[in-house]
């Protein structure tokens, strides 16, 4: 069983695996925050979809970085559905692409009811205020703290969290 964790991180990992997502887990738990990133928070043995589902439970807050290929993964669109009917506080980050250039593609393997469900959460997540980000001139440490501050502000808000040094 994974452990409770203040902000929960879905992401697609071909994407923004080596750059955003890893940098938001090492920021957040370097300032003291419990993230869950499944790449460093899940090893060999553990429940996929147990895992996931339980952190995005537990989670005060969500990030969800949207990046050009986001919405070609089942799991990402899955990840994002169960953060919206567990209404949970997202905040997007939308990497290298507008919000007007995110859509379920059509998967014919795909059950209607799940694409309808994926259609709704990430309607739900892209008309939510969030942060732009361009790759290749963005300001990273800006990046960093901004999305920090969205999240501690959540946390604060929610009185989810004791931030450290209180």
């Amino acid at each position: 069983m994974s452990q409770r964790c203040d902000v929960f991180i879905n992401y697609r990992g071909v994407d923004t695996r080596r750059s955003i997502a890893g940098l938001l887990y090492d920021h957040f738990t370097r300032i003291g925050l419990r993230p869950f990133l499944d790449s460093a928070n899940m090893k060999p043995g553990d429940k996929l979809f147990g895992e996931i589902e339980e952190s995005i439970r537990s989670c005060k807050v969500g990030i969800a970085v949207f990046s050009p290929r986001y919405c070609r993964s089942y799991f990402c669109l899955h990840e994002l559905a169960l953060m919206v009917e567990n209404k949970k506080k997202i905040i997007p980050i939308f990497v290298d692409v507008r919000p007007s250039e995110l859509h379920v593609e059509f998967n014919r393997n795909c059950p209607e009811k799940e694409m309808e469900r994926f259609n709704w959460a990430l309607g739900e997540a892209k008309y939510t205020v969030g942060l732009t980000f361009d790759s290749i001139n963005g300001d990273w440490s800006e990046l960093l703290r901004k999305a920090s501050t969205a999240v501690i502000d959540n946390l604060v808000a929610g009185e989810a969290v004791e931030m450290p040094g209180n």
